[in-house]
Order: structure tokens, then sequence, then C-alpha cells
């Protein structure tokens, strides 16, 4: 007779799980209370939902159990902390723009704020894991959150992007399973911490095997982070989507992949096998490189904003090839402080949104529209300048600080050609971003109407503006205390 098996309670410690049940109870909540009560107004949605998005945000703060819980499934490090803080702050500010002036159809329905609380829980969920399975379900528990709010945007341009979206996604989390399957056919083990105990004891051999999986476990990554080759999506999708979703996507989904490509690549570069590291350093410089390229001869401000987030995911990618305690913290200082940035740039674009293109037959946002934008809405016009220097990282302003931070790990690593690289790769930058300044400041504008530039615009949109504006000017001041606090999660985790 077999003999019951009994599980410890105690020992699971299942608060670890409290952060991602409070955002699965948050979107289970919704769609019962839609079920129950129909023809709310979104506002009661929206805020509802950043609600949920505090309750967890209080949880993971407040959480004081052990790093381990759940069968050793969730992993609560200062990693999965910094990580979850970054998604769900994140979350709540970018939320908040479906308050816009203009009613949108996909903020009207109840089903948009209950996947967007699910995206949320898989993100947590891929951060809180080292486990291989674990974070594959958070991935694609987000990801299929993400091309349905995509396509619920409502326009044909939507839908092409929910699918090329959605088709990348399939491919991508091919290669994530059959990356997984390898390491485990070489270690038996899906854990990371493992799976490099039995590596560095068989001296990483095979090497076919290793690098086999290695390899698509960068594609599968790549995807998720907007790498080349692997960043075919980005401009398509960013296009299609909303501003609001789009920079939400350039934020938090790559955060993530971040914190994932940080556990497992750091592990296989202290290895001290060379091409390991060669593969990430060839991939890190076609990345920033190309993205800084090909966004200098966009025609239209969303697009540049996508291909310059595939730069810059490249630069923050070199933190994780570097691998260093300081690169790592570096590699969250700037997110935050591009974040900041990235939250303003999109909520301009928000702002301006129209149900019509005014100005090109294909593009909603084209350099032209922002022509004499000084003359016609000048608060708007230096409030957009301002993002605009602080993405081009220009001095004092908040992404500047994060740059020369990681620059500075690089070169006190030993990176000195990466350092160069990096360098000539921020001064490319300057330019596109300097091309819409040229259009607002220098040139004649398209016409003489004000609300061109704000119909979008509302209360809520106002204090989120300034708010990003107020962090993006006086980051110099806020860039020590925030280095400390991350520095001291990202030892904790032991990187």
């Amino acid at each position: 007779m077999l003999e019951p098996i009994s599980i410890d309670l105690v020992a699971l410690n299942v608060t670890s799980l409290l952060p991602m049940a409070i955002t699965v109870f948050g979107a289970l909540s919704i769609i019962v209370i839609d079920l129950a009560a129909k023809n709310l107004q979104k506002s009661f949605f929206t805020v509802l939902t950043v609600l949920f998005i505090i309750l967890s945000l209080g949880a993971v703060i407040g959480f004081n159990g052990e790093d381990r819980a759940f069968f050793d499934v969730i992993l609560s490090d200062g990693i999965a902390m910094i990580s979850q803080m970054i998604i769900l702050v994140t979350s709540a500010l970018f939320v908040l723009l479906a308050l816009g002036g203009r009613r949108f159809q996909e903020f009207a329905m109840a089903e948009f704020y209950a996947l967007f609380l699910f995206m949320i829980a898989g993100f947590q969920f891929m951060v809180s894991s080292d486990n291989l399975i674990m974070i594959f379900i958070g991935l694609e528990t987000a990801s299929l959150a993400l091309y349905t709010m995509i396509a619920m945007h409502n326009r044909a341009k939507a839908h092409e992007a929910a699918i090329k979206y959605f088709t990348m996604g399939a491919l991508a989390a091919g290669f994530y399973t059959m990356s997984a399957m390898i390491f485990y056919a070489l270690t038996g083990s899906v854990e990371i911490h493992q799976i490099a105990l039995v590596l560095n004891a068989r001296g990483f051999e095979p090497l076919v095997g290793v690098l086999a999986a290695t390899v698509f476990m960068l594609g599968a990554l790549g995807f998720k982070l907007s790498m080349v080759p692997f960043h075919t999506w980005t401009p398509d999708v960013y296009e299609g989507s909303s501003a609001a979703l789009a920079g939400y996507m350039s934020i938090v989904p790559k955060i993530a992949g971040f914190v994932v490509a940080m556990r497992l690549f750091e592990m296989l570069i202290d290895s001290g096998v060379v091409w390991l590291e060669n593969i990430l350093y060839v991939a890190v410089i076609m990345t920033m490189t190309f993205g800084n390229i090909v966004a200098l001869v966009q025609e239209d401000v969303k697009r540049m904003l996508a291909f310059s987030s595939i730069a810059h995911a490249g630069f923050v990618m070199a933190a994780i090839l570097i691998g260093t305690t300081e690169a790592n913290a570096g590699l969250f200082l700037y997110w935050i402080l591009f974040m900041f940035a990235n939250l303003g740039a999109f909520t301009m674009l928000w702002a301006t949104r129209h149900r019509q293109n005014l100005w090109d037959n294909r593009y909603q946002h084209p350099f032209v529209k922002f022509s004499g934008m000084i003359k016609v809405s000048p608060t708007n016009a230096v409030i957009m300048g301002i993002f605009m220097f602080a993405l081009a990282g220009m001095p004092p302003f908040s992404v500047f600080w994060g740059k020369l931070y990681l620059m500075s790990a690089a070169v006190n690593s030993g990176h000195i050609a990466l350092a160069v690289i990096m360098a000539l790769n921020s001064a490319m930058a300057v330019y596109y971003y300097m091309k819409l300044i040229v259009y607002m400041f220098l040139k004649d504008p398209v016409s003489d109407d004000e609300n061109i530039y704000s119909s979008n615009m509302s209360t809520v949109l106002k204090v989120i503006l300034g708010f990003a504006v107020f962090v993006t000017s006086i980051s110099i001041v806020l860039v020590e205390p925030l280095l400390n606090i991350i520095t001291n999660y990202v030892t904790l985790s032991g990187f």
C-alpha cells in the first residue's frame, strides 16, 4: 500500500507566490465584475487594475521569506524583486494612458484589463524563477495575452502586427523548447543553477551540445529582446500597435528577457569557454549598431523609436556580456532611467493620436507632423525635446547616466574595445533623435491648430508627462541613491 505524500505548507513558502497571485486574482475579478455588471466605464477598470498592481508591488517590497520556494520552482532573490518592481511600476504608469481624451475600442473592454494583468503575472513568473519550465510558462502566458491586446486595437495594421508577433513568437517558443530539451539531456535538470553545476563538473562537454542549446536559447531570448537578426517583427508590430502599448512593449517584455538572459548566459560566460562569449559579443555589437543605422533613415517617429529600442537593447545586453556586479547594477539603472524617458516619448505620441492619418497615407506619426511645433504648441515641443535629448544620452538628462555607468563598467572589466563601440553608437544615436528636434524647432508649422498636438490629451496624461519630465530632468540627483538600492539587490542575488 502506497503511503500518502505529505507536503509541509510552511516549507513550500506559499507567500512567495503572493505577488503573482494578486495579479491573477485581479484579472479574474475583472472578468467576473464585467459579467455581473455591464456597461461600466473604462476608468473604473483602469483604476481597479492600478489598485491590483499596487497591491502586488506591496507584496514584492514586503516579502522577507526564503529565496527558494514552492518545490524550488520560485526564486525570490534580489534580481527577481528589483525586476518585479520595474515591471509593476511601468505597468501602472502605462495602463493609466487608457484614460486619454479620446475613446478607443480596446480601452472600453474589460477583457483588455484582464489580459493586461495576466500578462504582468506571466512576466513576474519569468523573472522569479530559474526553472526553464516555469520561465516558459510565464513567457507564453505573457506573450499570448500581449498578442491579443495588440489585435484589440481594431485596425488593419493592428491585426497584421498581432499575426506577425504571434508567428515569430511561435518560432521563438520552438527555439526555447529545443534549448531546454538539450540542456535537460546534457544535465538531467531544468534548473539553471543545477545545469551550471553539472556542466562545470564536466568541463562543459560535449561542446557541440552546449553550443546548440546556447544558440537556440539566444534565438528565443533574442526575439523577446529584439536582438539582430531576430528583430524583424519589432518596427511593424510597434507601428501597428497603439502608442501606449508600443511604449510598454519597449520596456517590460525586455526587462523580463534581460533577467532570464542574465541568469543563463552569465553562467555560460563564467565557464571560461571563449566561443560562448564571442557569440554574445557579436550579437551585442550587431544589435546596437544595426538598430542605430536603420533608425537614421526612418520617416516615422514611432518606427524610429522602435529601431532605437533595438539599439538600446543591444547596449544593455553588453552588461550581461561583461558579467560583473557593477555591470548588472548598471543594467537595471539604465533600464529604469530609459523607462521614464521612453514613457514620456510614447505618451507624447499617444497625446497626438488621431483616428485618421492626417499627414501621410501610411504613417500615424511622420516627422513632418511635428514641423514647427514650437510655434504652435511650445510647451509640448519643449517636453518632447527633453525626452529626445534624454534618449539620445545627452547630459544632464537621465539615459546619459545609464550609458556612462555601463561604459565605465566595460572599461573597468577590461572590455576597452566594447566601450569604444558603445560610445560610437551613442554618438550615432544623437543624429536621429536630433532630427525630430530640427523638425520641431527649425521648420515651418504644417498647421496653426494647437489641437493637433493635444487631441488625445487628458489631465491624467498631463500628470504622467509631468512626472516623466521631472524624473528625466533631475535624474542626476536620483542616480546615486538608486544605484545603491539596485547594487544591494544585485549583491543579494550573488551576481
